[in-house]
């Protein structure tokens, strides 16, 4: 089955979310929750992402490096937002994109760097 994924890197949820806009966010999101999505760099480098249908998301940078955030289904987009620690973004939004388990789509980082993400099984 395919689903909405997003693009890239990270997203939040706005603190005066409703509960029905959650929900519209998780079902959009499905396909990501339980899997990885993976950011590839042309040097080599990735990031591993992971979103829960509760609006969390973790991140693990090739270097060992982790950040947390709250994601939000907004418009044609994913969004982080209260992302910890503290970056030079304090929000990033990016495009959704149907993909499903085992595929792949271009992308840009929140530092507009060119990456490959791939939807991977299992976490």
């Amino acid at each position: 089955m395919r689903a909405v994924v997003l693009i890239a890197l990270m997203l939040a949820a706005p603190a005066g979310a409703r509960a029905s806009d959650r929900g519209r966010s998780a079902d959009a999101m499905q396909a990501a929750f339980g899997n990885t999505v993976v950011s590839h760099y042309p040097d080599g480098d990735w990031v591993k992402h992971w979103f829960d249908r509760d609006g969390g998301y973790r991140a693990l940078f090739s270097d060992g490096r982790r950040l947390t955030a709250r994601w939000a289904h907004e418009g044609d987009k994913v969004c982080l937002n209260e992302i910890r620690p503290r970056m030079i973004l304090s929000r990033f939004c990016t495009p959704l994109v149907q993909a499903g388990v085992g595929e792949s789509w271009p992308g840009r980082d929140p530092l507009g760097r060119r990456v490959r993400n791939e939807l991977i099984a299992g976490r």
